[in-house]
């Protein structure tokens, strides 16, 4: 077993209800009823909006939570039964929807609003417009699926706050994934460990381009400097 290097000084938390403790871990026997439970607090805690809820693709598509969990079984049956486990236990609220033949699972935390909300959506008083169908069959996780934005700074910058979570959202929409990754790797390795350096990358790269992980511009530059000297240099703090 791979021994935990420790915390850092600065790191995001989740808040999770006192009741939980209270009320809930001692009974909760499963192992994998658990780790999904611990992670749904984490996933509805960063969504925005009313109602907060996650669907079962979203979880099954969440490399570290499928890979954590243990079984024979394949892992999208191993999380649908823990889901149906919390489910049971009323730890959290499931809603089936249905559209043009296309279905989703939806998941919410057990509390009076969403069990409100969940009854205007069935009444067809609420209606979920922000939400996508898919349009096919849930496909395996692949175990291998690189880290998403927020996981890239959590263990390259430190501590999420409510404002860079939204810019990282945005920045998300913005930019290909590769360059994102791309850009806090070439931040990390000049240690240059702040979003507002790796923002004047991805900014720099947008206006100039980028071929091959280099600028069309001072592609032999090393200066670590050559994002704040520039145009951009406004977008990053020392």
């Amino acid at each position: 077993m791979k021994k935990f290097a420790g915390f850092p000084a600065r790191m995001q938390f989740t808040p999770i209800p006192d009741l939980f403790f209270s009320a809930l871990l001692d009974e909760i026997k499963e192992i994998n009823e658990l780790k999904v439970t611990l992670y749904l607090f984490k996933l509805l805690y960063r969504k925005r909006g009313s109602p907060r809820y996650a669907t079962y693709r979203e979880l099954l598509a969440s490399r570290g939570l499928v890979k954590s969990l243990s079984g024979n079984r394949p892992p999208a049956e191993v999380l649908r039964g823990a889901l149906d486990a919390a489910t049971s236990r009323g730890t959290i609220l499931h809603l089936n929807l249905e559209r043009d033949g296309a279905k989703e699972d939806l998941y919410f935390l057990n509390t009076e609003e969403n069990r409100k909300a969940i009854g205007r959506i069935q009444s067809g008083e609420l209606s979920l417009d922000d939400f996508k169908f898919p349009k096919q069959a849930p496909i395996e996780v692949e175990i291998s699926e690189p880290p998403d934005i927020f996981t890239l700074y959590e263990e390259n910058i430190g501590m999420l706050t409510p404002m860079i979570a939204e810019e990282l959202r945005q920045a998300e929409k913005l930019y290909p994934a590769p360059w994102i990754r791309d850009a806090f790797k070439e931040a990390v390795d000049l240690n240059k460990r702040s979003w507002r350096y790796i923002a004047a990358i991805l900014e720099r790269w947008t206006a100039e381009g980028k071929s091959d992980g280099t600028h069309r511009r001072d592609i032999k530059s090393k200066d670590p400097d050559r994002y704040i000297k520039g145009r951009y240099g406004h977008l990053v703090q020392r």
